[in-house]
């Protein structure tokens, strides 16, 4: 379980300290998709940068089961993010001049996987988010959709626990954007942890729960549409009924 407790982020600036987050505390369940919502400076992405271990806080911990994130040296921190996170942007972030199955495999040799596993693994990937007969194609040459589901199939080539996706339906038409997140729902039915950063509430809705961040605090829990205060989140329950996939991708579990 990927967990946060009593994370805070001060930035130090000449104009004094900006408090980017404020204690914040909360677990982040497998088999799951957590949507995180908030105004522009809310604190978004100071989270994410610091549960994916890019950043380290000012206080509090990160958690990856027995794992304290922040504590490790920057390399350590880099192995886990490999070995274990898998992220999903915006801006797709393809290689331009790979093909979807290279920019699939890419993590694999990263992480010393042979070429032939690593190019097994990556069509078998791309398999399961239903792209193996664009495996050969140019990002340029695939939809927006495409592009996004073959970022997808890279965040997933690893094996990882846990996915981060940050805005992945921003650059997407509404049917595009609802089919990633079917995908990103299948993800979370694999057992892995989907934390999804998105400022469409739409998407967001369908989602088990969504956390609320306002000014670096969080302003509430809504678990499948009881939201929960602030004050009662030690003791809320994960018991949000799980989403319904409209047009959802088959992936079935390795």
């Amino acid at each position: 379980m990927l967990r946060a407790s009593g994370l805070r982020k001060t930035y130090v600036t000449p104009a004094g300290d900006v408090h980017a987050l404020r204690s914040f505390d909360h677990a982040f369940e497998p088999g799951k998709v957590t949507a995180v919502l908030g105004p522009s400076g809310s604190g978004k992405s100071p989270l994410l940068n610091l549960l994916a271990g890019f950043d380290v806080p000012s206080a509090g911990e990160v958690w990856l089961g027995d794992v304290a994130i922040n504590r490790l040296p920057e390399r350590e921190r880099s192995g886990l993010r490999l070995r274990s996170f898998g992220f999903v942007f915006q801006s797709f972030n393809l290689v331009t001049v790979f093909s979807a199955l290279q920019n699939v495999a890419l993590p694999l040799g990263l992480a010393g996987v042979p070429r032939a596993e690593r190019d097994e693994r990556a069509r078998e990937t791309l398999e399961r988010v239903g792209l193996l007969h664009r495996a050969d194609h140019l990002p340029h040459k695939l939809s927006g959709g495409e592009r996004q589901r073959v970022a997808l199939a890279r965040a997933l080539a690893n094996d990882p626990a846990v996915v981060f996706a940050d805005e992945p339906t921003g650059s997407l038409d509404s049917a595009n954007g609802a089919l990633v997140l079917s995908a990103l729902e299948q993800v979370a039915l694999d057992g892995r942890t989907v934390v999804l950063v998105t400022h469409d509430v739409a998407l967001a809705g369908r989602a088990h729960s969504r956390l609320r961040l306002l000014d670096g605090r969080l302003d509430s829990v809504d678990h499948g549409g009881a939201t929960v205060p602030e004050a009662g989140l030690q003791d809320a329950a994960l018991t949000g009924p799980a989403p319904t996939a409209d047009r959802a991708v088959p992936l079935t579990s390795r």
